[in-house]
């Protein structure tokens, strides 16, 4: 028992599995060469599960910036390699890289799980395959993207063409590196584009090792560039740049206002944000509960809470609600917590000390206000970001663990008593990324659905997220979509052509 009465969650038992992960990429990626910075500046990359530094990486900013956009404009110009290549094979080049990251993928897993902390389980099993099958479906869309003929009045013919946007600078997070990376570059050359993708620096040994990957698939120079560095420098830098034609973002909305603003002031680039959410969780009476719980622990702890769709409003129906209580606490407290690499892990560390912080400090918040803290709440463990898994229960809509993002494993859960009350309650945010609605009855499954103010809603289920399928948000949660057919319209341009028919000599 800890001090508060609560059994102490479980810890994973430190693994002989464990050993030293070489490290082989640290550089900037340009031109399809690994190079030092301009300024010479490195950073560290830390181990979030000791607090241990694991290497210095290459710090980019403006002067990197600078000589990787140049890059990619002389890629994607008129006559280019690049430009002249038939679509089916850029399919080709994004199935090799699949293949080559298929063969790499246990060493890109434990990469992952040393430079993010989540368990390497999740790491191998999850991202790394939705990573795959996120390049193999784009790869089959390269062929396919084209535009329409249009019956046009008078003695004209007119078609379409979809044309790619050109150099597209991409900011991508450190929740999920490698899976985000597949998310922007998937789509992004299918289309033909070139790409300028800065990295998080919290995270950015798997990106710089794809960009080897890239290189050895056969992509052309300058079609790929990495950046490693920060946001202010770095990301600033693309987001502001006069010769990036489009800038797409996943991260915080604070982040995500930055970039849109600095897109206005520059040469007004098109902008897709990713950004956070608050998403309701909803539980009606009559579903099955234990189904139930289970799905919202998943939706709440998975990824160490470090998700920007988790479900972390759990409305559960007033007739229940003591029962989903006890039993989600009961699941809290099993949640294996501890070594990343140990294969019964189930939760790993937050993704560094700043977060850590904020989530204690969220914490300390809920108690302050009222809710009822029923496990968790501390510190897991005397080393590295470990939060033991949280539950408050009796929250009211007005505190803030109901209405900051916490992007921790922190589980809130709120009584609500009829539809309408709930519907309303569930869009009373500034987010609206994502919503799940378990329920046996299919009218009350589509009314939720669809009042719902949100991007996705799952039934039933919870983060099923798949390359066909589109994603993201409506209001502060961000702008355009990514994945699915719907993904490729944010990096295409639609150019309509008109043609004078000579009628007299047909």
């Amino acid at each position: 028992m800890n001090e508060d009465g609560c059994p102490e969650p479980k810890r994973a038992k430190k693994s002989n599995t464990d050993s030293k992960v070489e490290i082989k990429f640290t550089q900037l990626f340009i031109n399809n060469e690994f190079v030092n910075s301009v300024s010479g500046k490195v950073f560290p990359t830390i181990n979030p599960a000791s607090g241990e530094k694991i290497c210095d990486v290459q710090e980019g900013d403006k002067a990197d910036v600078d000589i990787a956009v140049k890059a990619a404009q002389q890629a994607f110009k008129l006559g280019s390699k690049w430009r002249t290549m038939d679509a089916s094979d850029r399919g080709l080049l994004l199935n090799r890289l699949a293949d080559l990251i298929e063969r790499d993928r246990k060493y890109l897993a434990e990469l992952e799980t040393l430079d993010n902390g989540k368990p390497y389980s999740d790491s191998y099993n999850i991202d790394l395959s939705l990573t795959i099958k996120c390049y193999r479906y784009y790869a089959g869309w390269a062929d396919k993207i084209h535009g329409k003929t249009i019956p046009t009045d008078g003695d004209f013919f007119n078609y379409t063409r979809r044309e790619p946007v050109g150099v597209v600078g991409q900011i991508i997070p450190w929740n999920f590196p490698i899976l985000m990376q597949a998310w922007k570059l998937g789509p992004a050359l299918c289309c033909g584009n070139t790409v300028v993708m800065k990295l998080a620096e919290q995270t950015p040994l798997t990106g710089l090792y794809v960009a080897s990957l890239i290189k050895e698939a056969g992509f052309p120079p300058g079609v790929v560039n990495i950046i490693s560095g920060y946001g202010p420098t770095a990301g600033a830098a693309i987001s502001e740049h006069m010769d990036v034609d489009k800038v797409a973002f996943t991260g915080s909305t604070e982040i995500g206002k930055i970039i849109q603003q600095a897109a206005g002031k520059s040469n007004l680039k098109n902008v897709t944000l990713e950004l956070g959410g608050k998403s309701p969780n909803i539980i009606f009476a009559d579903a099955d509960i234990d189904e139930a719980v289970e799905l919202s622990h998943f939706a709440l702890f998975f990824n160490q809470g470090q998700c920007c769709c988790a479900g972390s409003r759990t409305f559960v129906e007033e007739s229940v609600y003591d029962e989903f209580v006890k039993k989600s606490v009961s699941r809290a407290q099993k949640r294996t917590v501890g070594n990343p690499m140990d294969s019964s892990t189930q939760q790993g560390p937050q993704i560094d000390k700043e977060q850590f912080d904020k989530i204690l400090d969220l914490i300390e918040s809920g108690k302050k206000q009222g809710a009822k803290l029923n496990c968790g709440g501390k510190r897991a463990g005397d080393k590295g970001f470990f939060i033991e898994p949280t539950v408050f229960s009796d929250v009211t809509d007005d505190m803030r663990i109901a209405k900051e993002e916490i992007f921790g494993p922190v589980q809130q859960i709120i009584k609500f008593k009829d539809i309408d009350e709930l519907i309303e309650r569930a869009n009373d945010t500034y987010y609206g990324l994502a919503a799940a609605v378990h329920t046996k009855d299919l009218n009350r499954a589509l009314k939720v659905a669809h009042g719902i103010r949100a991007g996705t809603v799952w039934v039933n289920c919870y983060d099923v997220l798949n390359a066909q399928s589109p994603f993201g948000g409506f209001k502060m949660s961000g702008s355009g979509r990514e994945l699915g057919e719907y993904g490729l319209e944010q990096y295409t341009l639609v150019k309509s052509v008109i043609i004078k028919l000579d009628q007299k000599n047909a």
